[in-house]
């Protein structure tokens, strides 16, 4: 039996869709936004299971953020936005709605429009961490029991954490440039995750078997390190949750160590699947 391109991990190949009439359109916000990827591999996507729906970038200055998305709600062919830097955050006060991932982690990544007799609801979610899960596991990578190390307590990391101690890891060191922000990281764990082993980690992580970048660098590859691999042991994996850059520095260094190495790449693809299921595209 044949697989679709999404069910094997990957990303089809582009094509365009027919837009007409009927075309349930999708916005994806940002400020600056030449750098999202999410247009390409959705739209891919959508051409590729024949869903009529399509994903426009969409260039929002702060100053003008609350009332762009007050008037799209106001579109019947809108089915909703994904949200990305620096909106994350302040989406959540205009949500009507929130899933729990959007409000254990403080921030919405997308945004639902629901039709109805009093008006148009807005239900906002965070698929970061279940992205970031779900990418894990499409390519074979064992989340259960294991010892993770995140640089970055963020919208990104915070939603990663959060996931990775709902699928059941033994530990979760945390490691943030700010160092208080780590620790309200570490305290919300140990507050929703009683059983886990949440506790701040120092810049070069050690005793771990799992070793994630949920901070901006390796965006650019003049960027330092977000942590040295030289101390992890030949077993562990190193991930990314860098996107635009395949062959991060962190990948390449840890590549150079010996060590596996998880791709950005691979959030991305499973985060396009939760939000075509999110906004209920079929």
């Amino acid at each position: 039996m044949n697989r679709s391109a999404s069910e094997e991990g990957q990303v089809p190949p582009m094509a365009s869709p027919l837009i007409d009439g009927h075309t349930r359109v999708v916005g994806i916000l940002a400020d600056p936004i030449g750098h999202v990827r999410t247009p390409r591999a959705f739209n891919a996507l959508m051409a590729a299971e024949a869903i009529n729906a399509v994903l426009v970038p969409l260039h929002v200055g702060p100053q003008d953020f609350a009332a762009v998305v007050t008037a799209l709600a106001k579109i019947h062919s809108m089915a909703g936005l994904i949200v990305t830097i620096p909106y994350k955050e302040s989406m959540l006060a205009l949500c009507d709605e929130l899933t729990d991932a959007a409000r254990q982690v403080g921030a919405v990544n997308i945004l639902r429009f629901e039709a109805g007799s009093a008006g148009t609801r807005m239900v906002g979610g965070n698929l970061d961490g279940a992205g970031f899960v779900d990418g894990l596991l499409a390519q074979g990578h064992a989340v259960r029991d294991r010892r993770a190390y995140l640089a970055g307590a963020g919208g990104a990391g915070k939603a990663i954490a959060h996931a990775l101690a709902a699928h059941g890891v033994a530990a979760i060191g945390i490691h943030n440039r700010n160092a208080a922000r780590g620790e309200q990281l570490v305290a919300e764990l140990r507050r929703y995750y009683p059983q886990l082993d949440a506790h701040v980690a120092p810049a070069a992580p050690v005793n771990y078997d799992m070793a994630i970048n949920s901070t901006s660098l390796g965006l650019d590859p003049r960027d330092v390190l977000p942590f040295s691999v030289a101390c992890l042991p030949l077993h562990a994996l190193v991930a990314e949750a860098v996107m635009k850059v395949e062959l991060t520095p962190l990948l390449a260094a840890a590549q150079a160590h010996g060590l596996q190495v998880h791709f950005g790449r691979h959030m991305m693809q499973a985060q396009i699947v939760g939000m075509k299921q999110f906004l209920g595209l079929r």
